[in-house]
């Protein structure tokens, strides 16, 4: 009966039992994964909240908007040495092309903690090289709805003005004899 069965598989190609399984296998995943569903709508939203606050914080500082900078921060005293750093580089640098790749995110109720890896130039004119900077930030953000950043650590890349004013040696002509 098994032989019987088998001769109209030799006519198609499959007179393997591999090759049965295969298509058996090939069959059930076709029809076992149609579609990619959410399984949890609520969170994948306020995931896409974070990436939108994350590139909202990103394109305002690019586009040296300060207003649109500060909307992102949380009305908060330990945030002001952020606003004055950032301050500074608007006012410094006429051209800042940024990059944000999120590395992870951690969310525990209404804290969020988004760990990033960041690339940039700043420039001062159209004639200047720039200056070239990588890093890795942990930004915490805190909301469901509104997300608006609460704390700021690690190799921020605000603050290039201030970074480059340090890492930068007087002059030999400049030092005293």
């Amino acid at each position: 009966m098994l032989y019987c069965t088998a001769m109209p598989l030799k006519r198609i190609g499959l007179s393997q039992p591999t090759s049965i399984v295969w298509l058996l296998m090939l069959t059930v995943v076709a029809v076992g994964c149609p579609s990619k569903t959410i399984r949890y709508p609520a969170e994948h939203e306020r995931l896409l909240r974070i990436d939108q606050a994350l590139e909202s914080l990103r394109s305002a500082y690019e586009r040296k908007d300060r207003s649109g900078f500060q909307s992102m921060l949380l009305p908060q005293d330990q945030l002001d040495e952020l606003r004055r750093q950032v301050d500074l580089d608007l006012e410094a640098f006429s051209t800042i092309s940024l990059e944000f790749k999120i590395e992870r995110v951690v969310i525990e109720k209404d804290d969020i903690d988004v760990f990033i890896h960041w690339q940039g130039t700043w420039k001062r004119d159209a004639n200047d090289m720039g200056i070239r900077q990588r890093g890795h930030a942990r930004l915490q953000w805190v909301g469901t709805h509104s997300i608006l950043l609460r704390s700021a650590q690690g190799d921020l890349p605000f603050g290039m003005k201030t970074k480059q004013m340090l890492s930068e040696s007087p002059s030999p002509s400049s030092q005293p004899r």
